[in-house]
């Protein structure tokens, strides 16, 4: 799961579900003041960022992706503590009444 430094929202919705079953955060950081619809977001605030555990996963979104995946390496020196992400395709390819099914058991 953390061998790509960018997550699809297939991949984020995946990722935050069994990552959150396991007790760890993944907070979504919004860097261009625009929030997704249906999905919890914050600001990019690095004082109140670096108050969250440190396990925190901090997955960072622009309108098209490009910017959050070229400053990802500023971002993992900003919060070494932290596991840090880049939305694939941004806020543009971020649909908000997609979600993932259940598998038929």
């Amino acid at each position: 799961m953390f061998s790509k430094d960018e997550w699809t929202q297939v991949e984020l919705l995946k990722n935050k579900k069994l990552l959150e079953k396991d007790g760890i955060k993944v907070i979504i950081v919004d860097t261009i003041l625009k929030p997704l619809d249906n999905l919890e977001t914050i600001t990019y605030n690095p004082y109140e960022m670096n108050l969250y555990p440190k396990d925190t996963v901090f997955v960072f979104y622009c309108d098209t992706g490009k910017t959050t995946k070229e400053r990802l390496s500023y971002y993992k020196k900003k919060f070494p503590n932290y596991k840090c992400i880049s939305l694939k395709g941004g806020r543009a390819y971020f649909r908000p009444n997609f979600k993932l099914l259940e598998e038929l058991k």
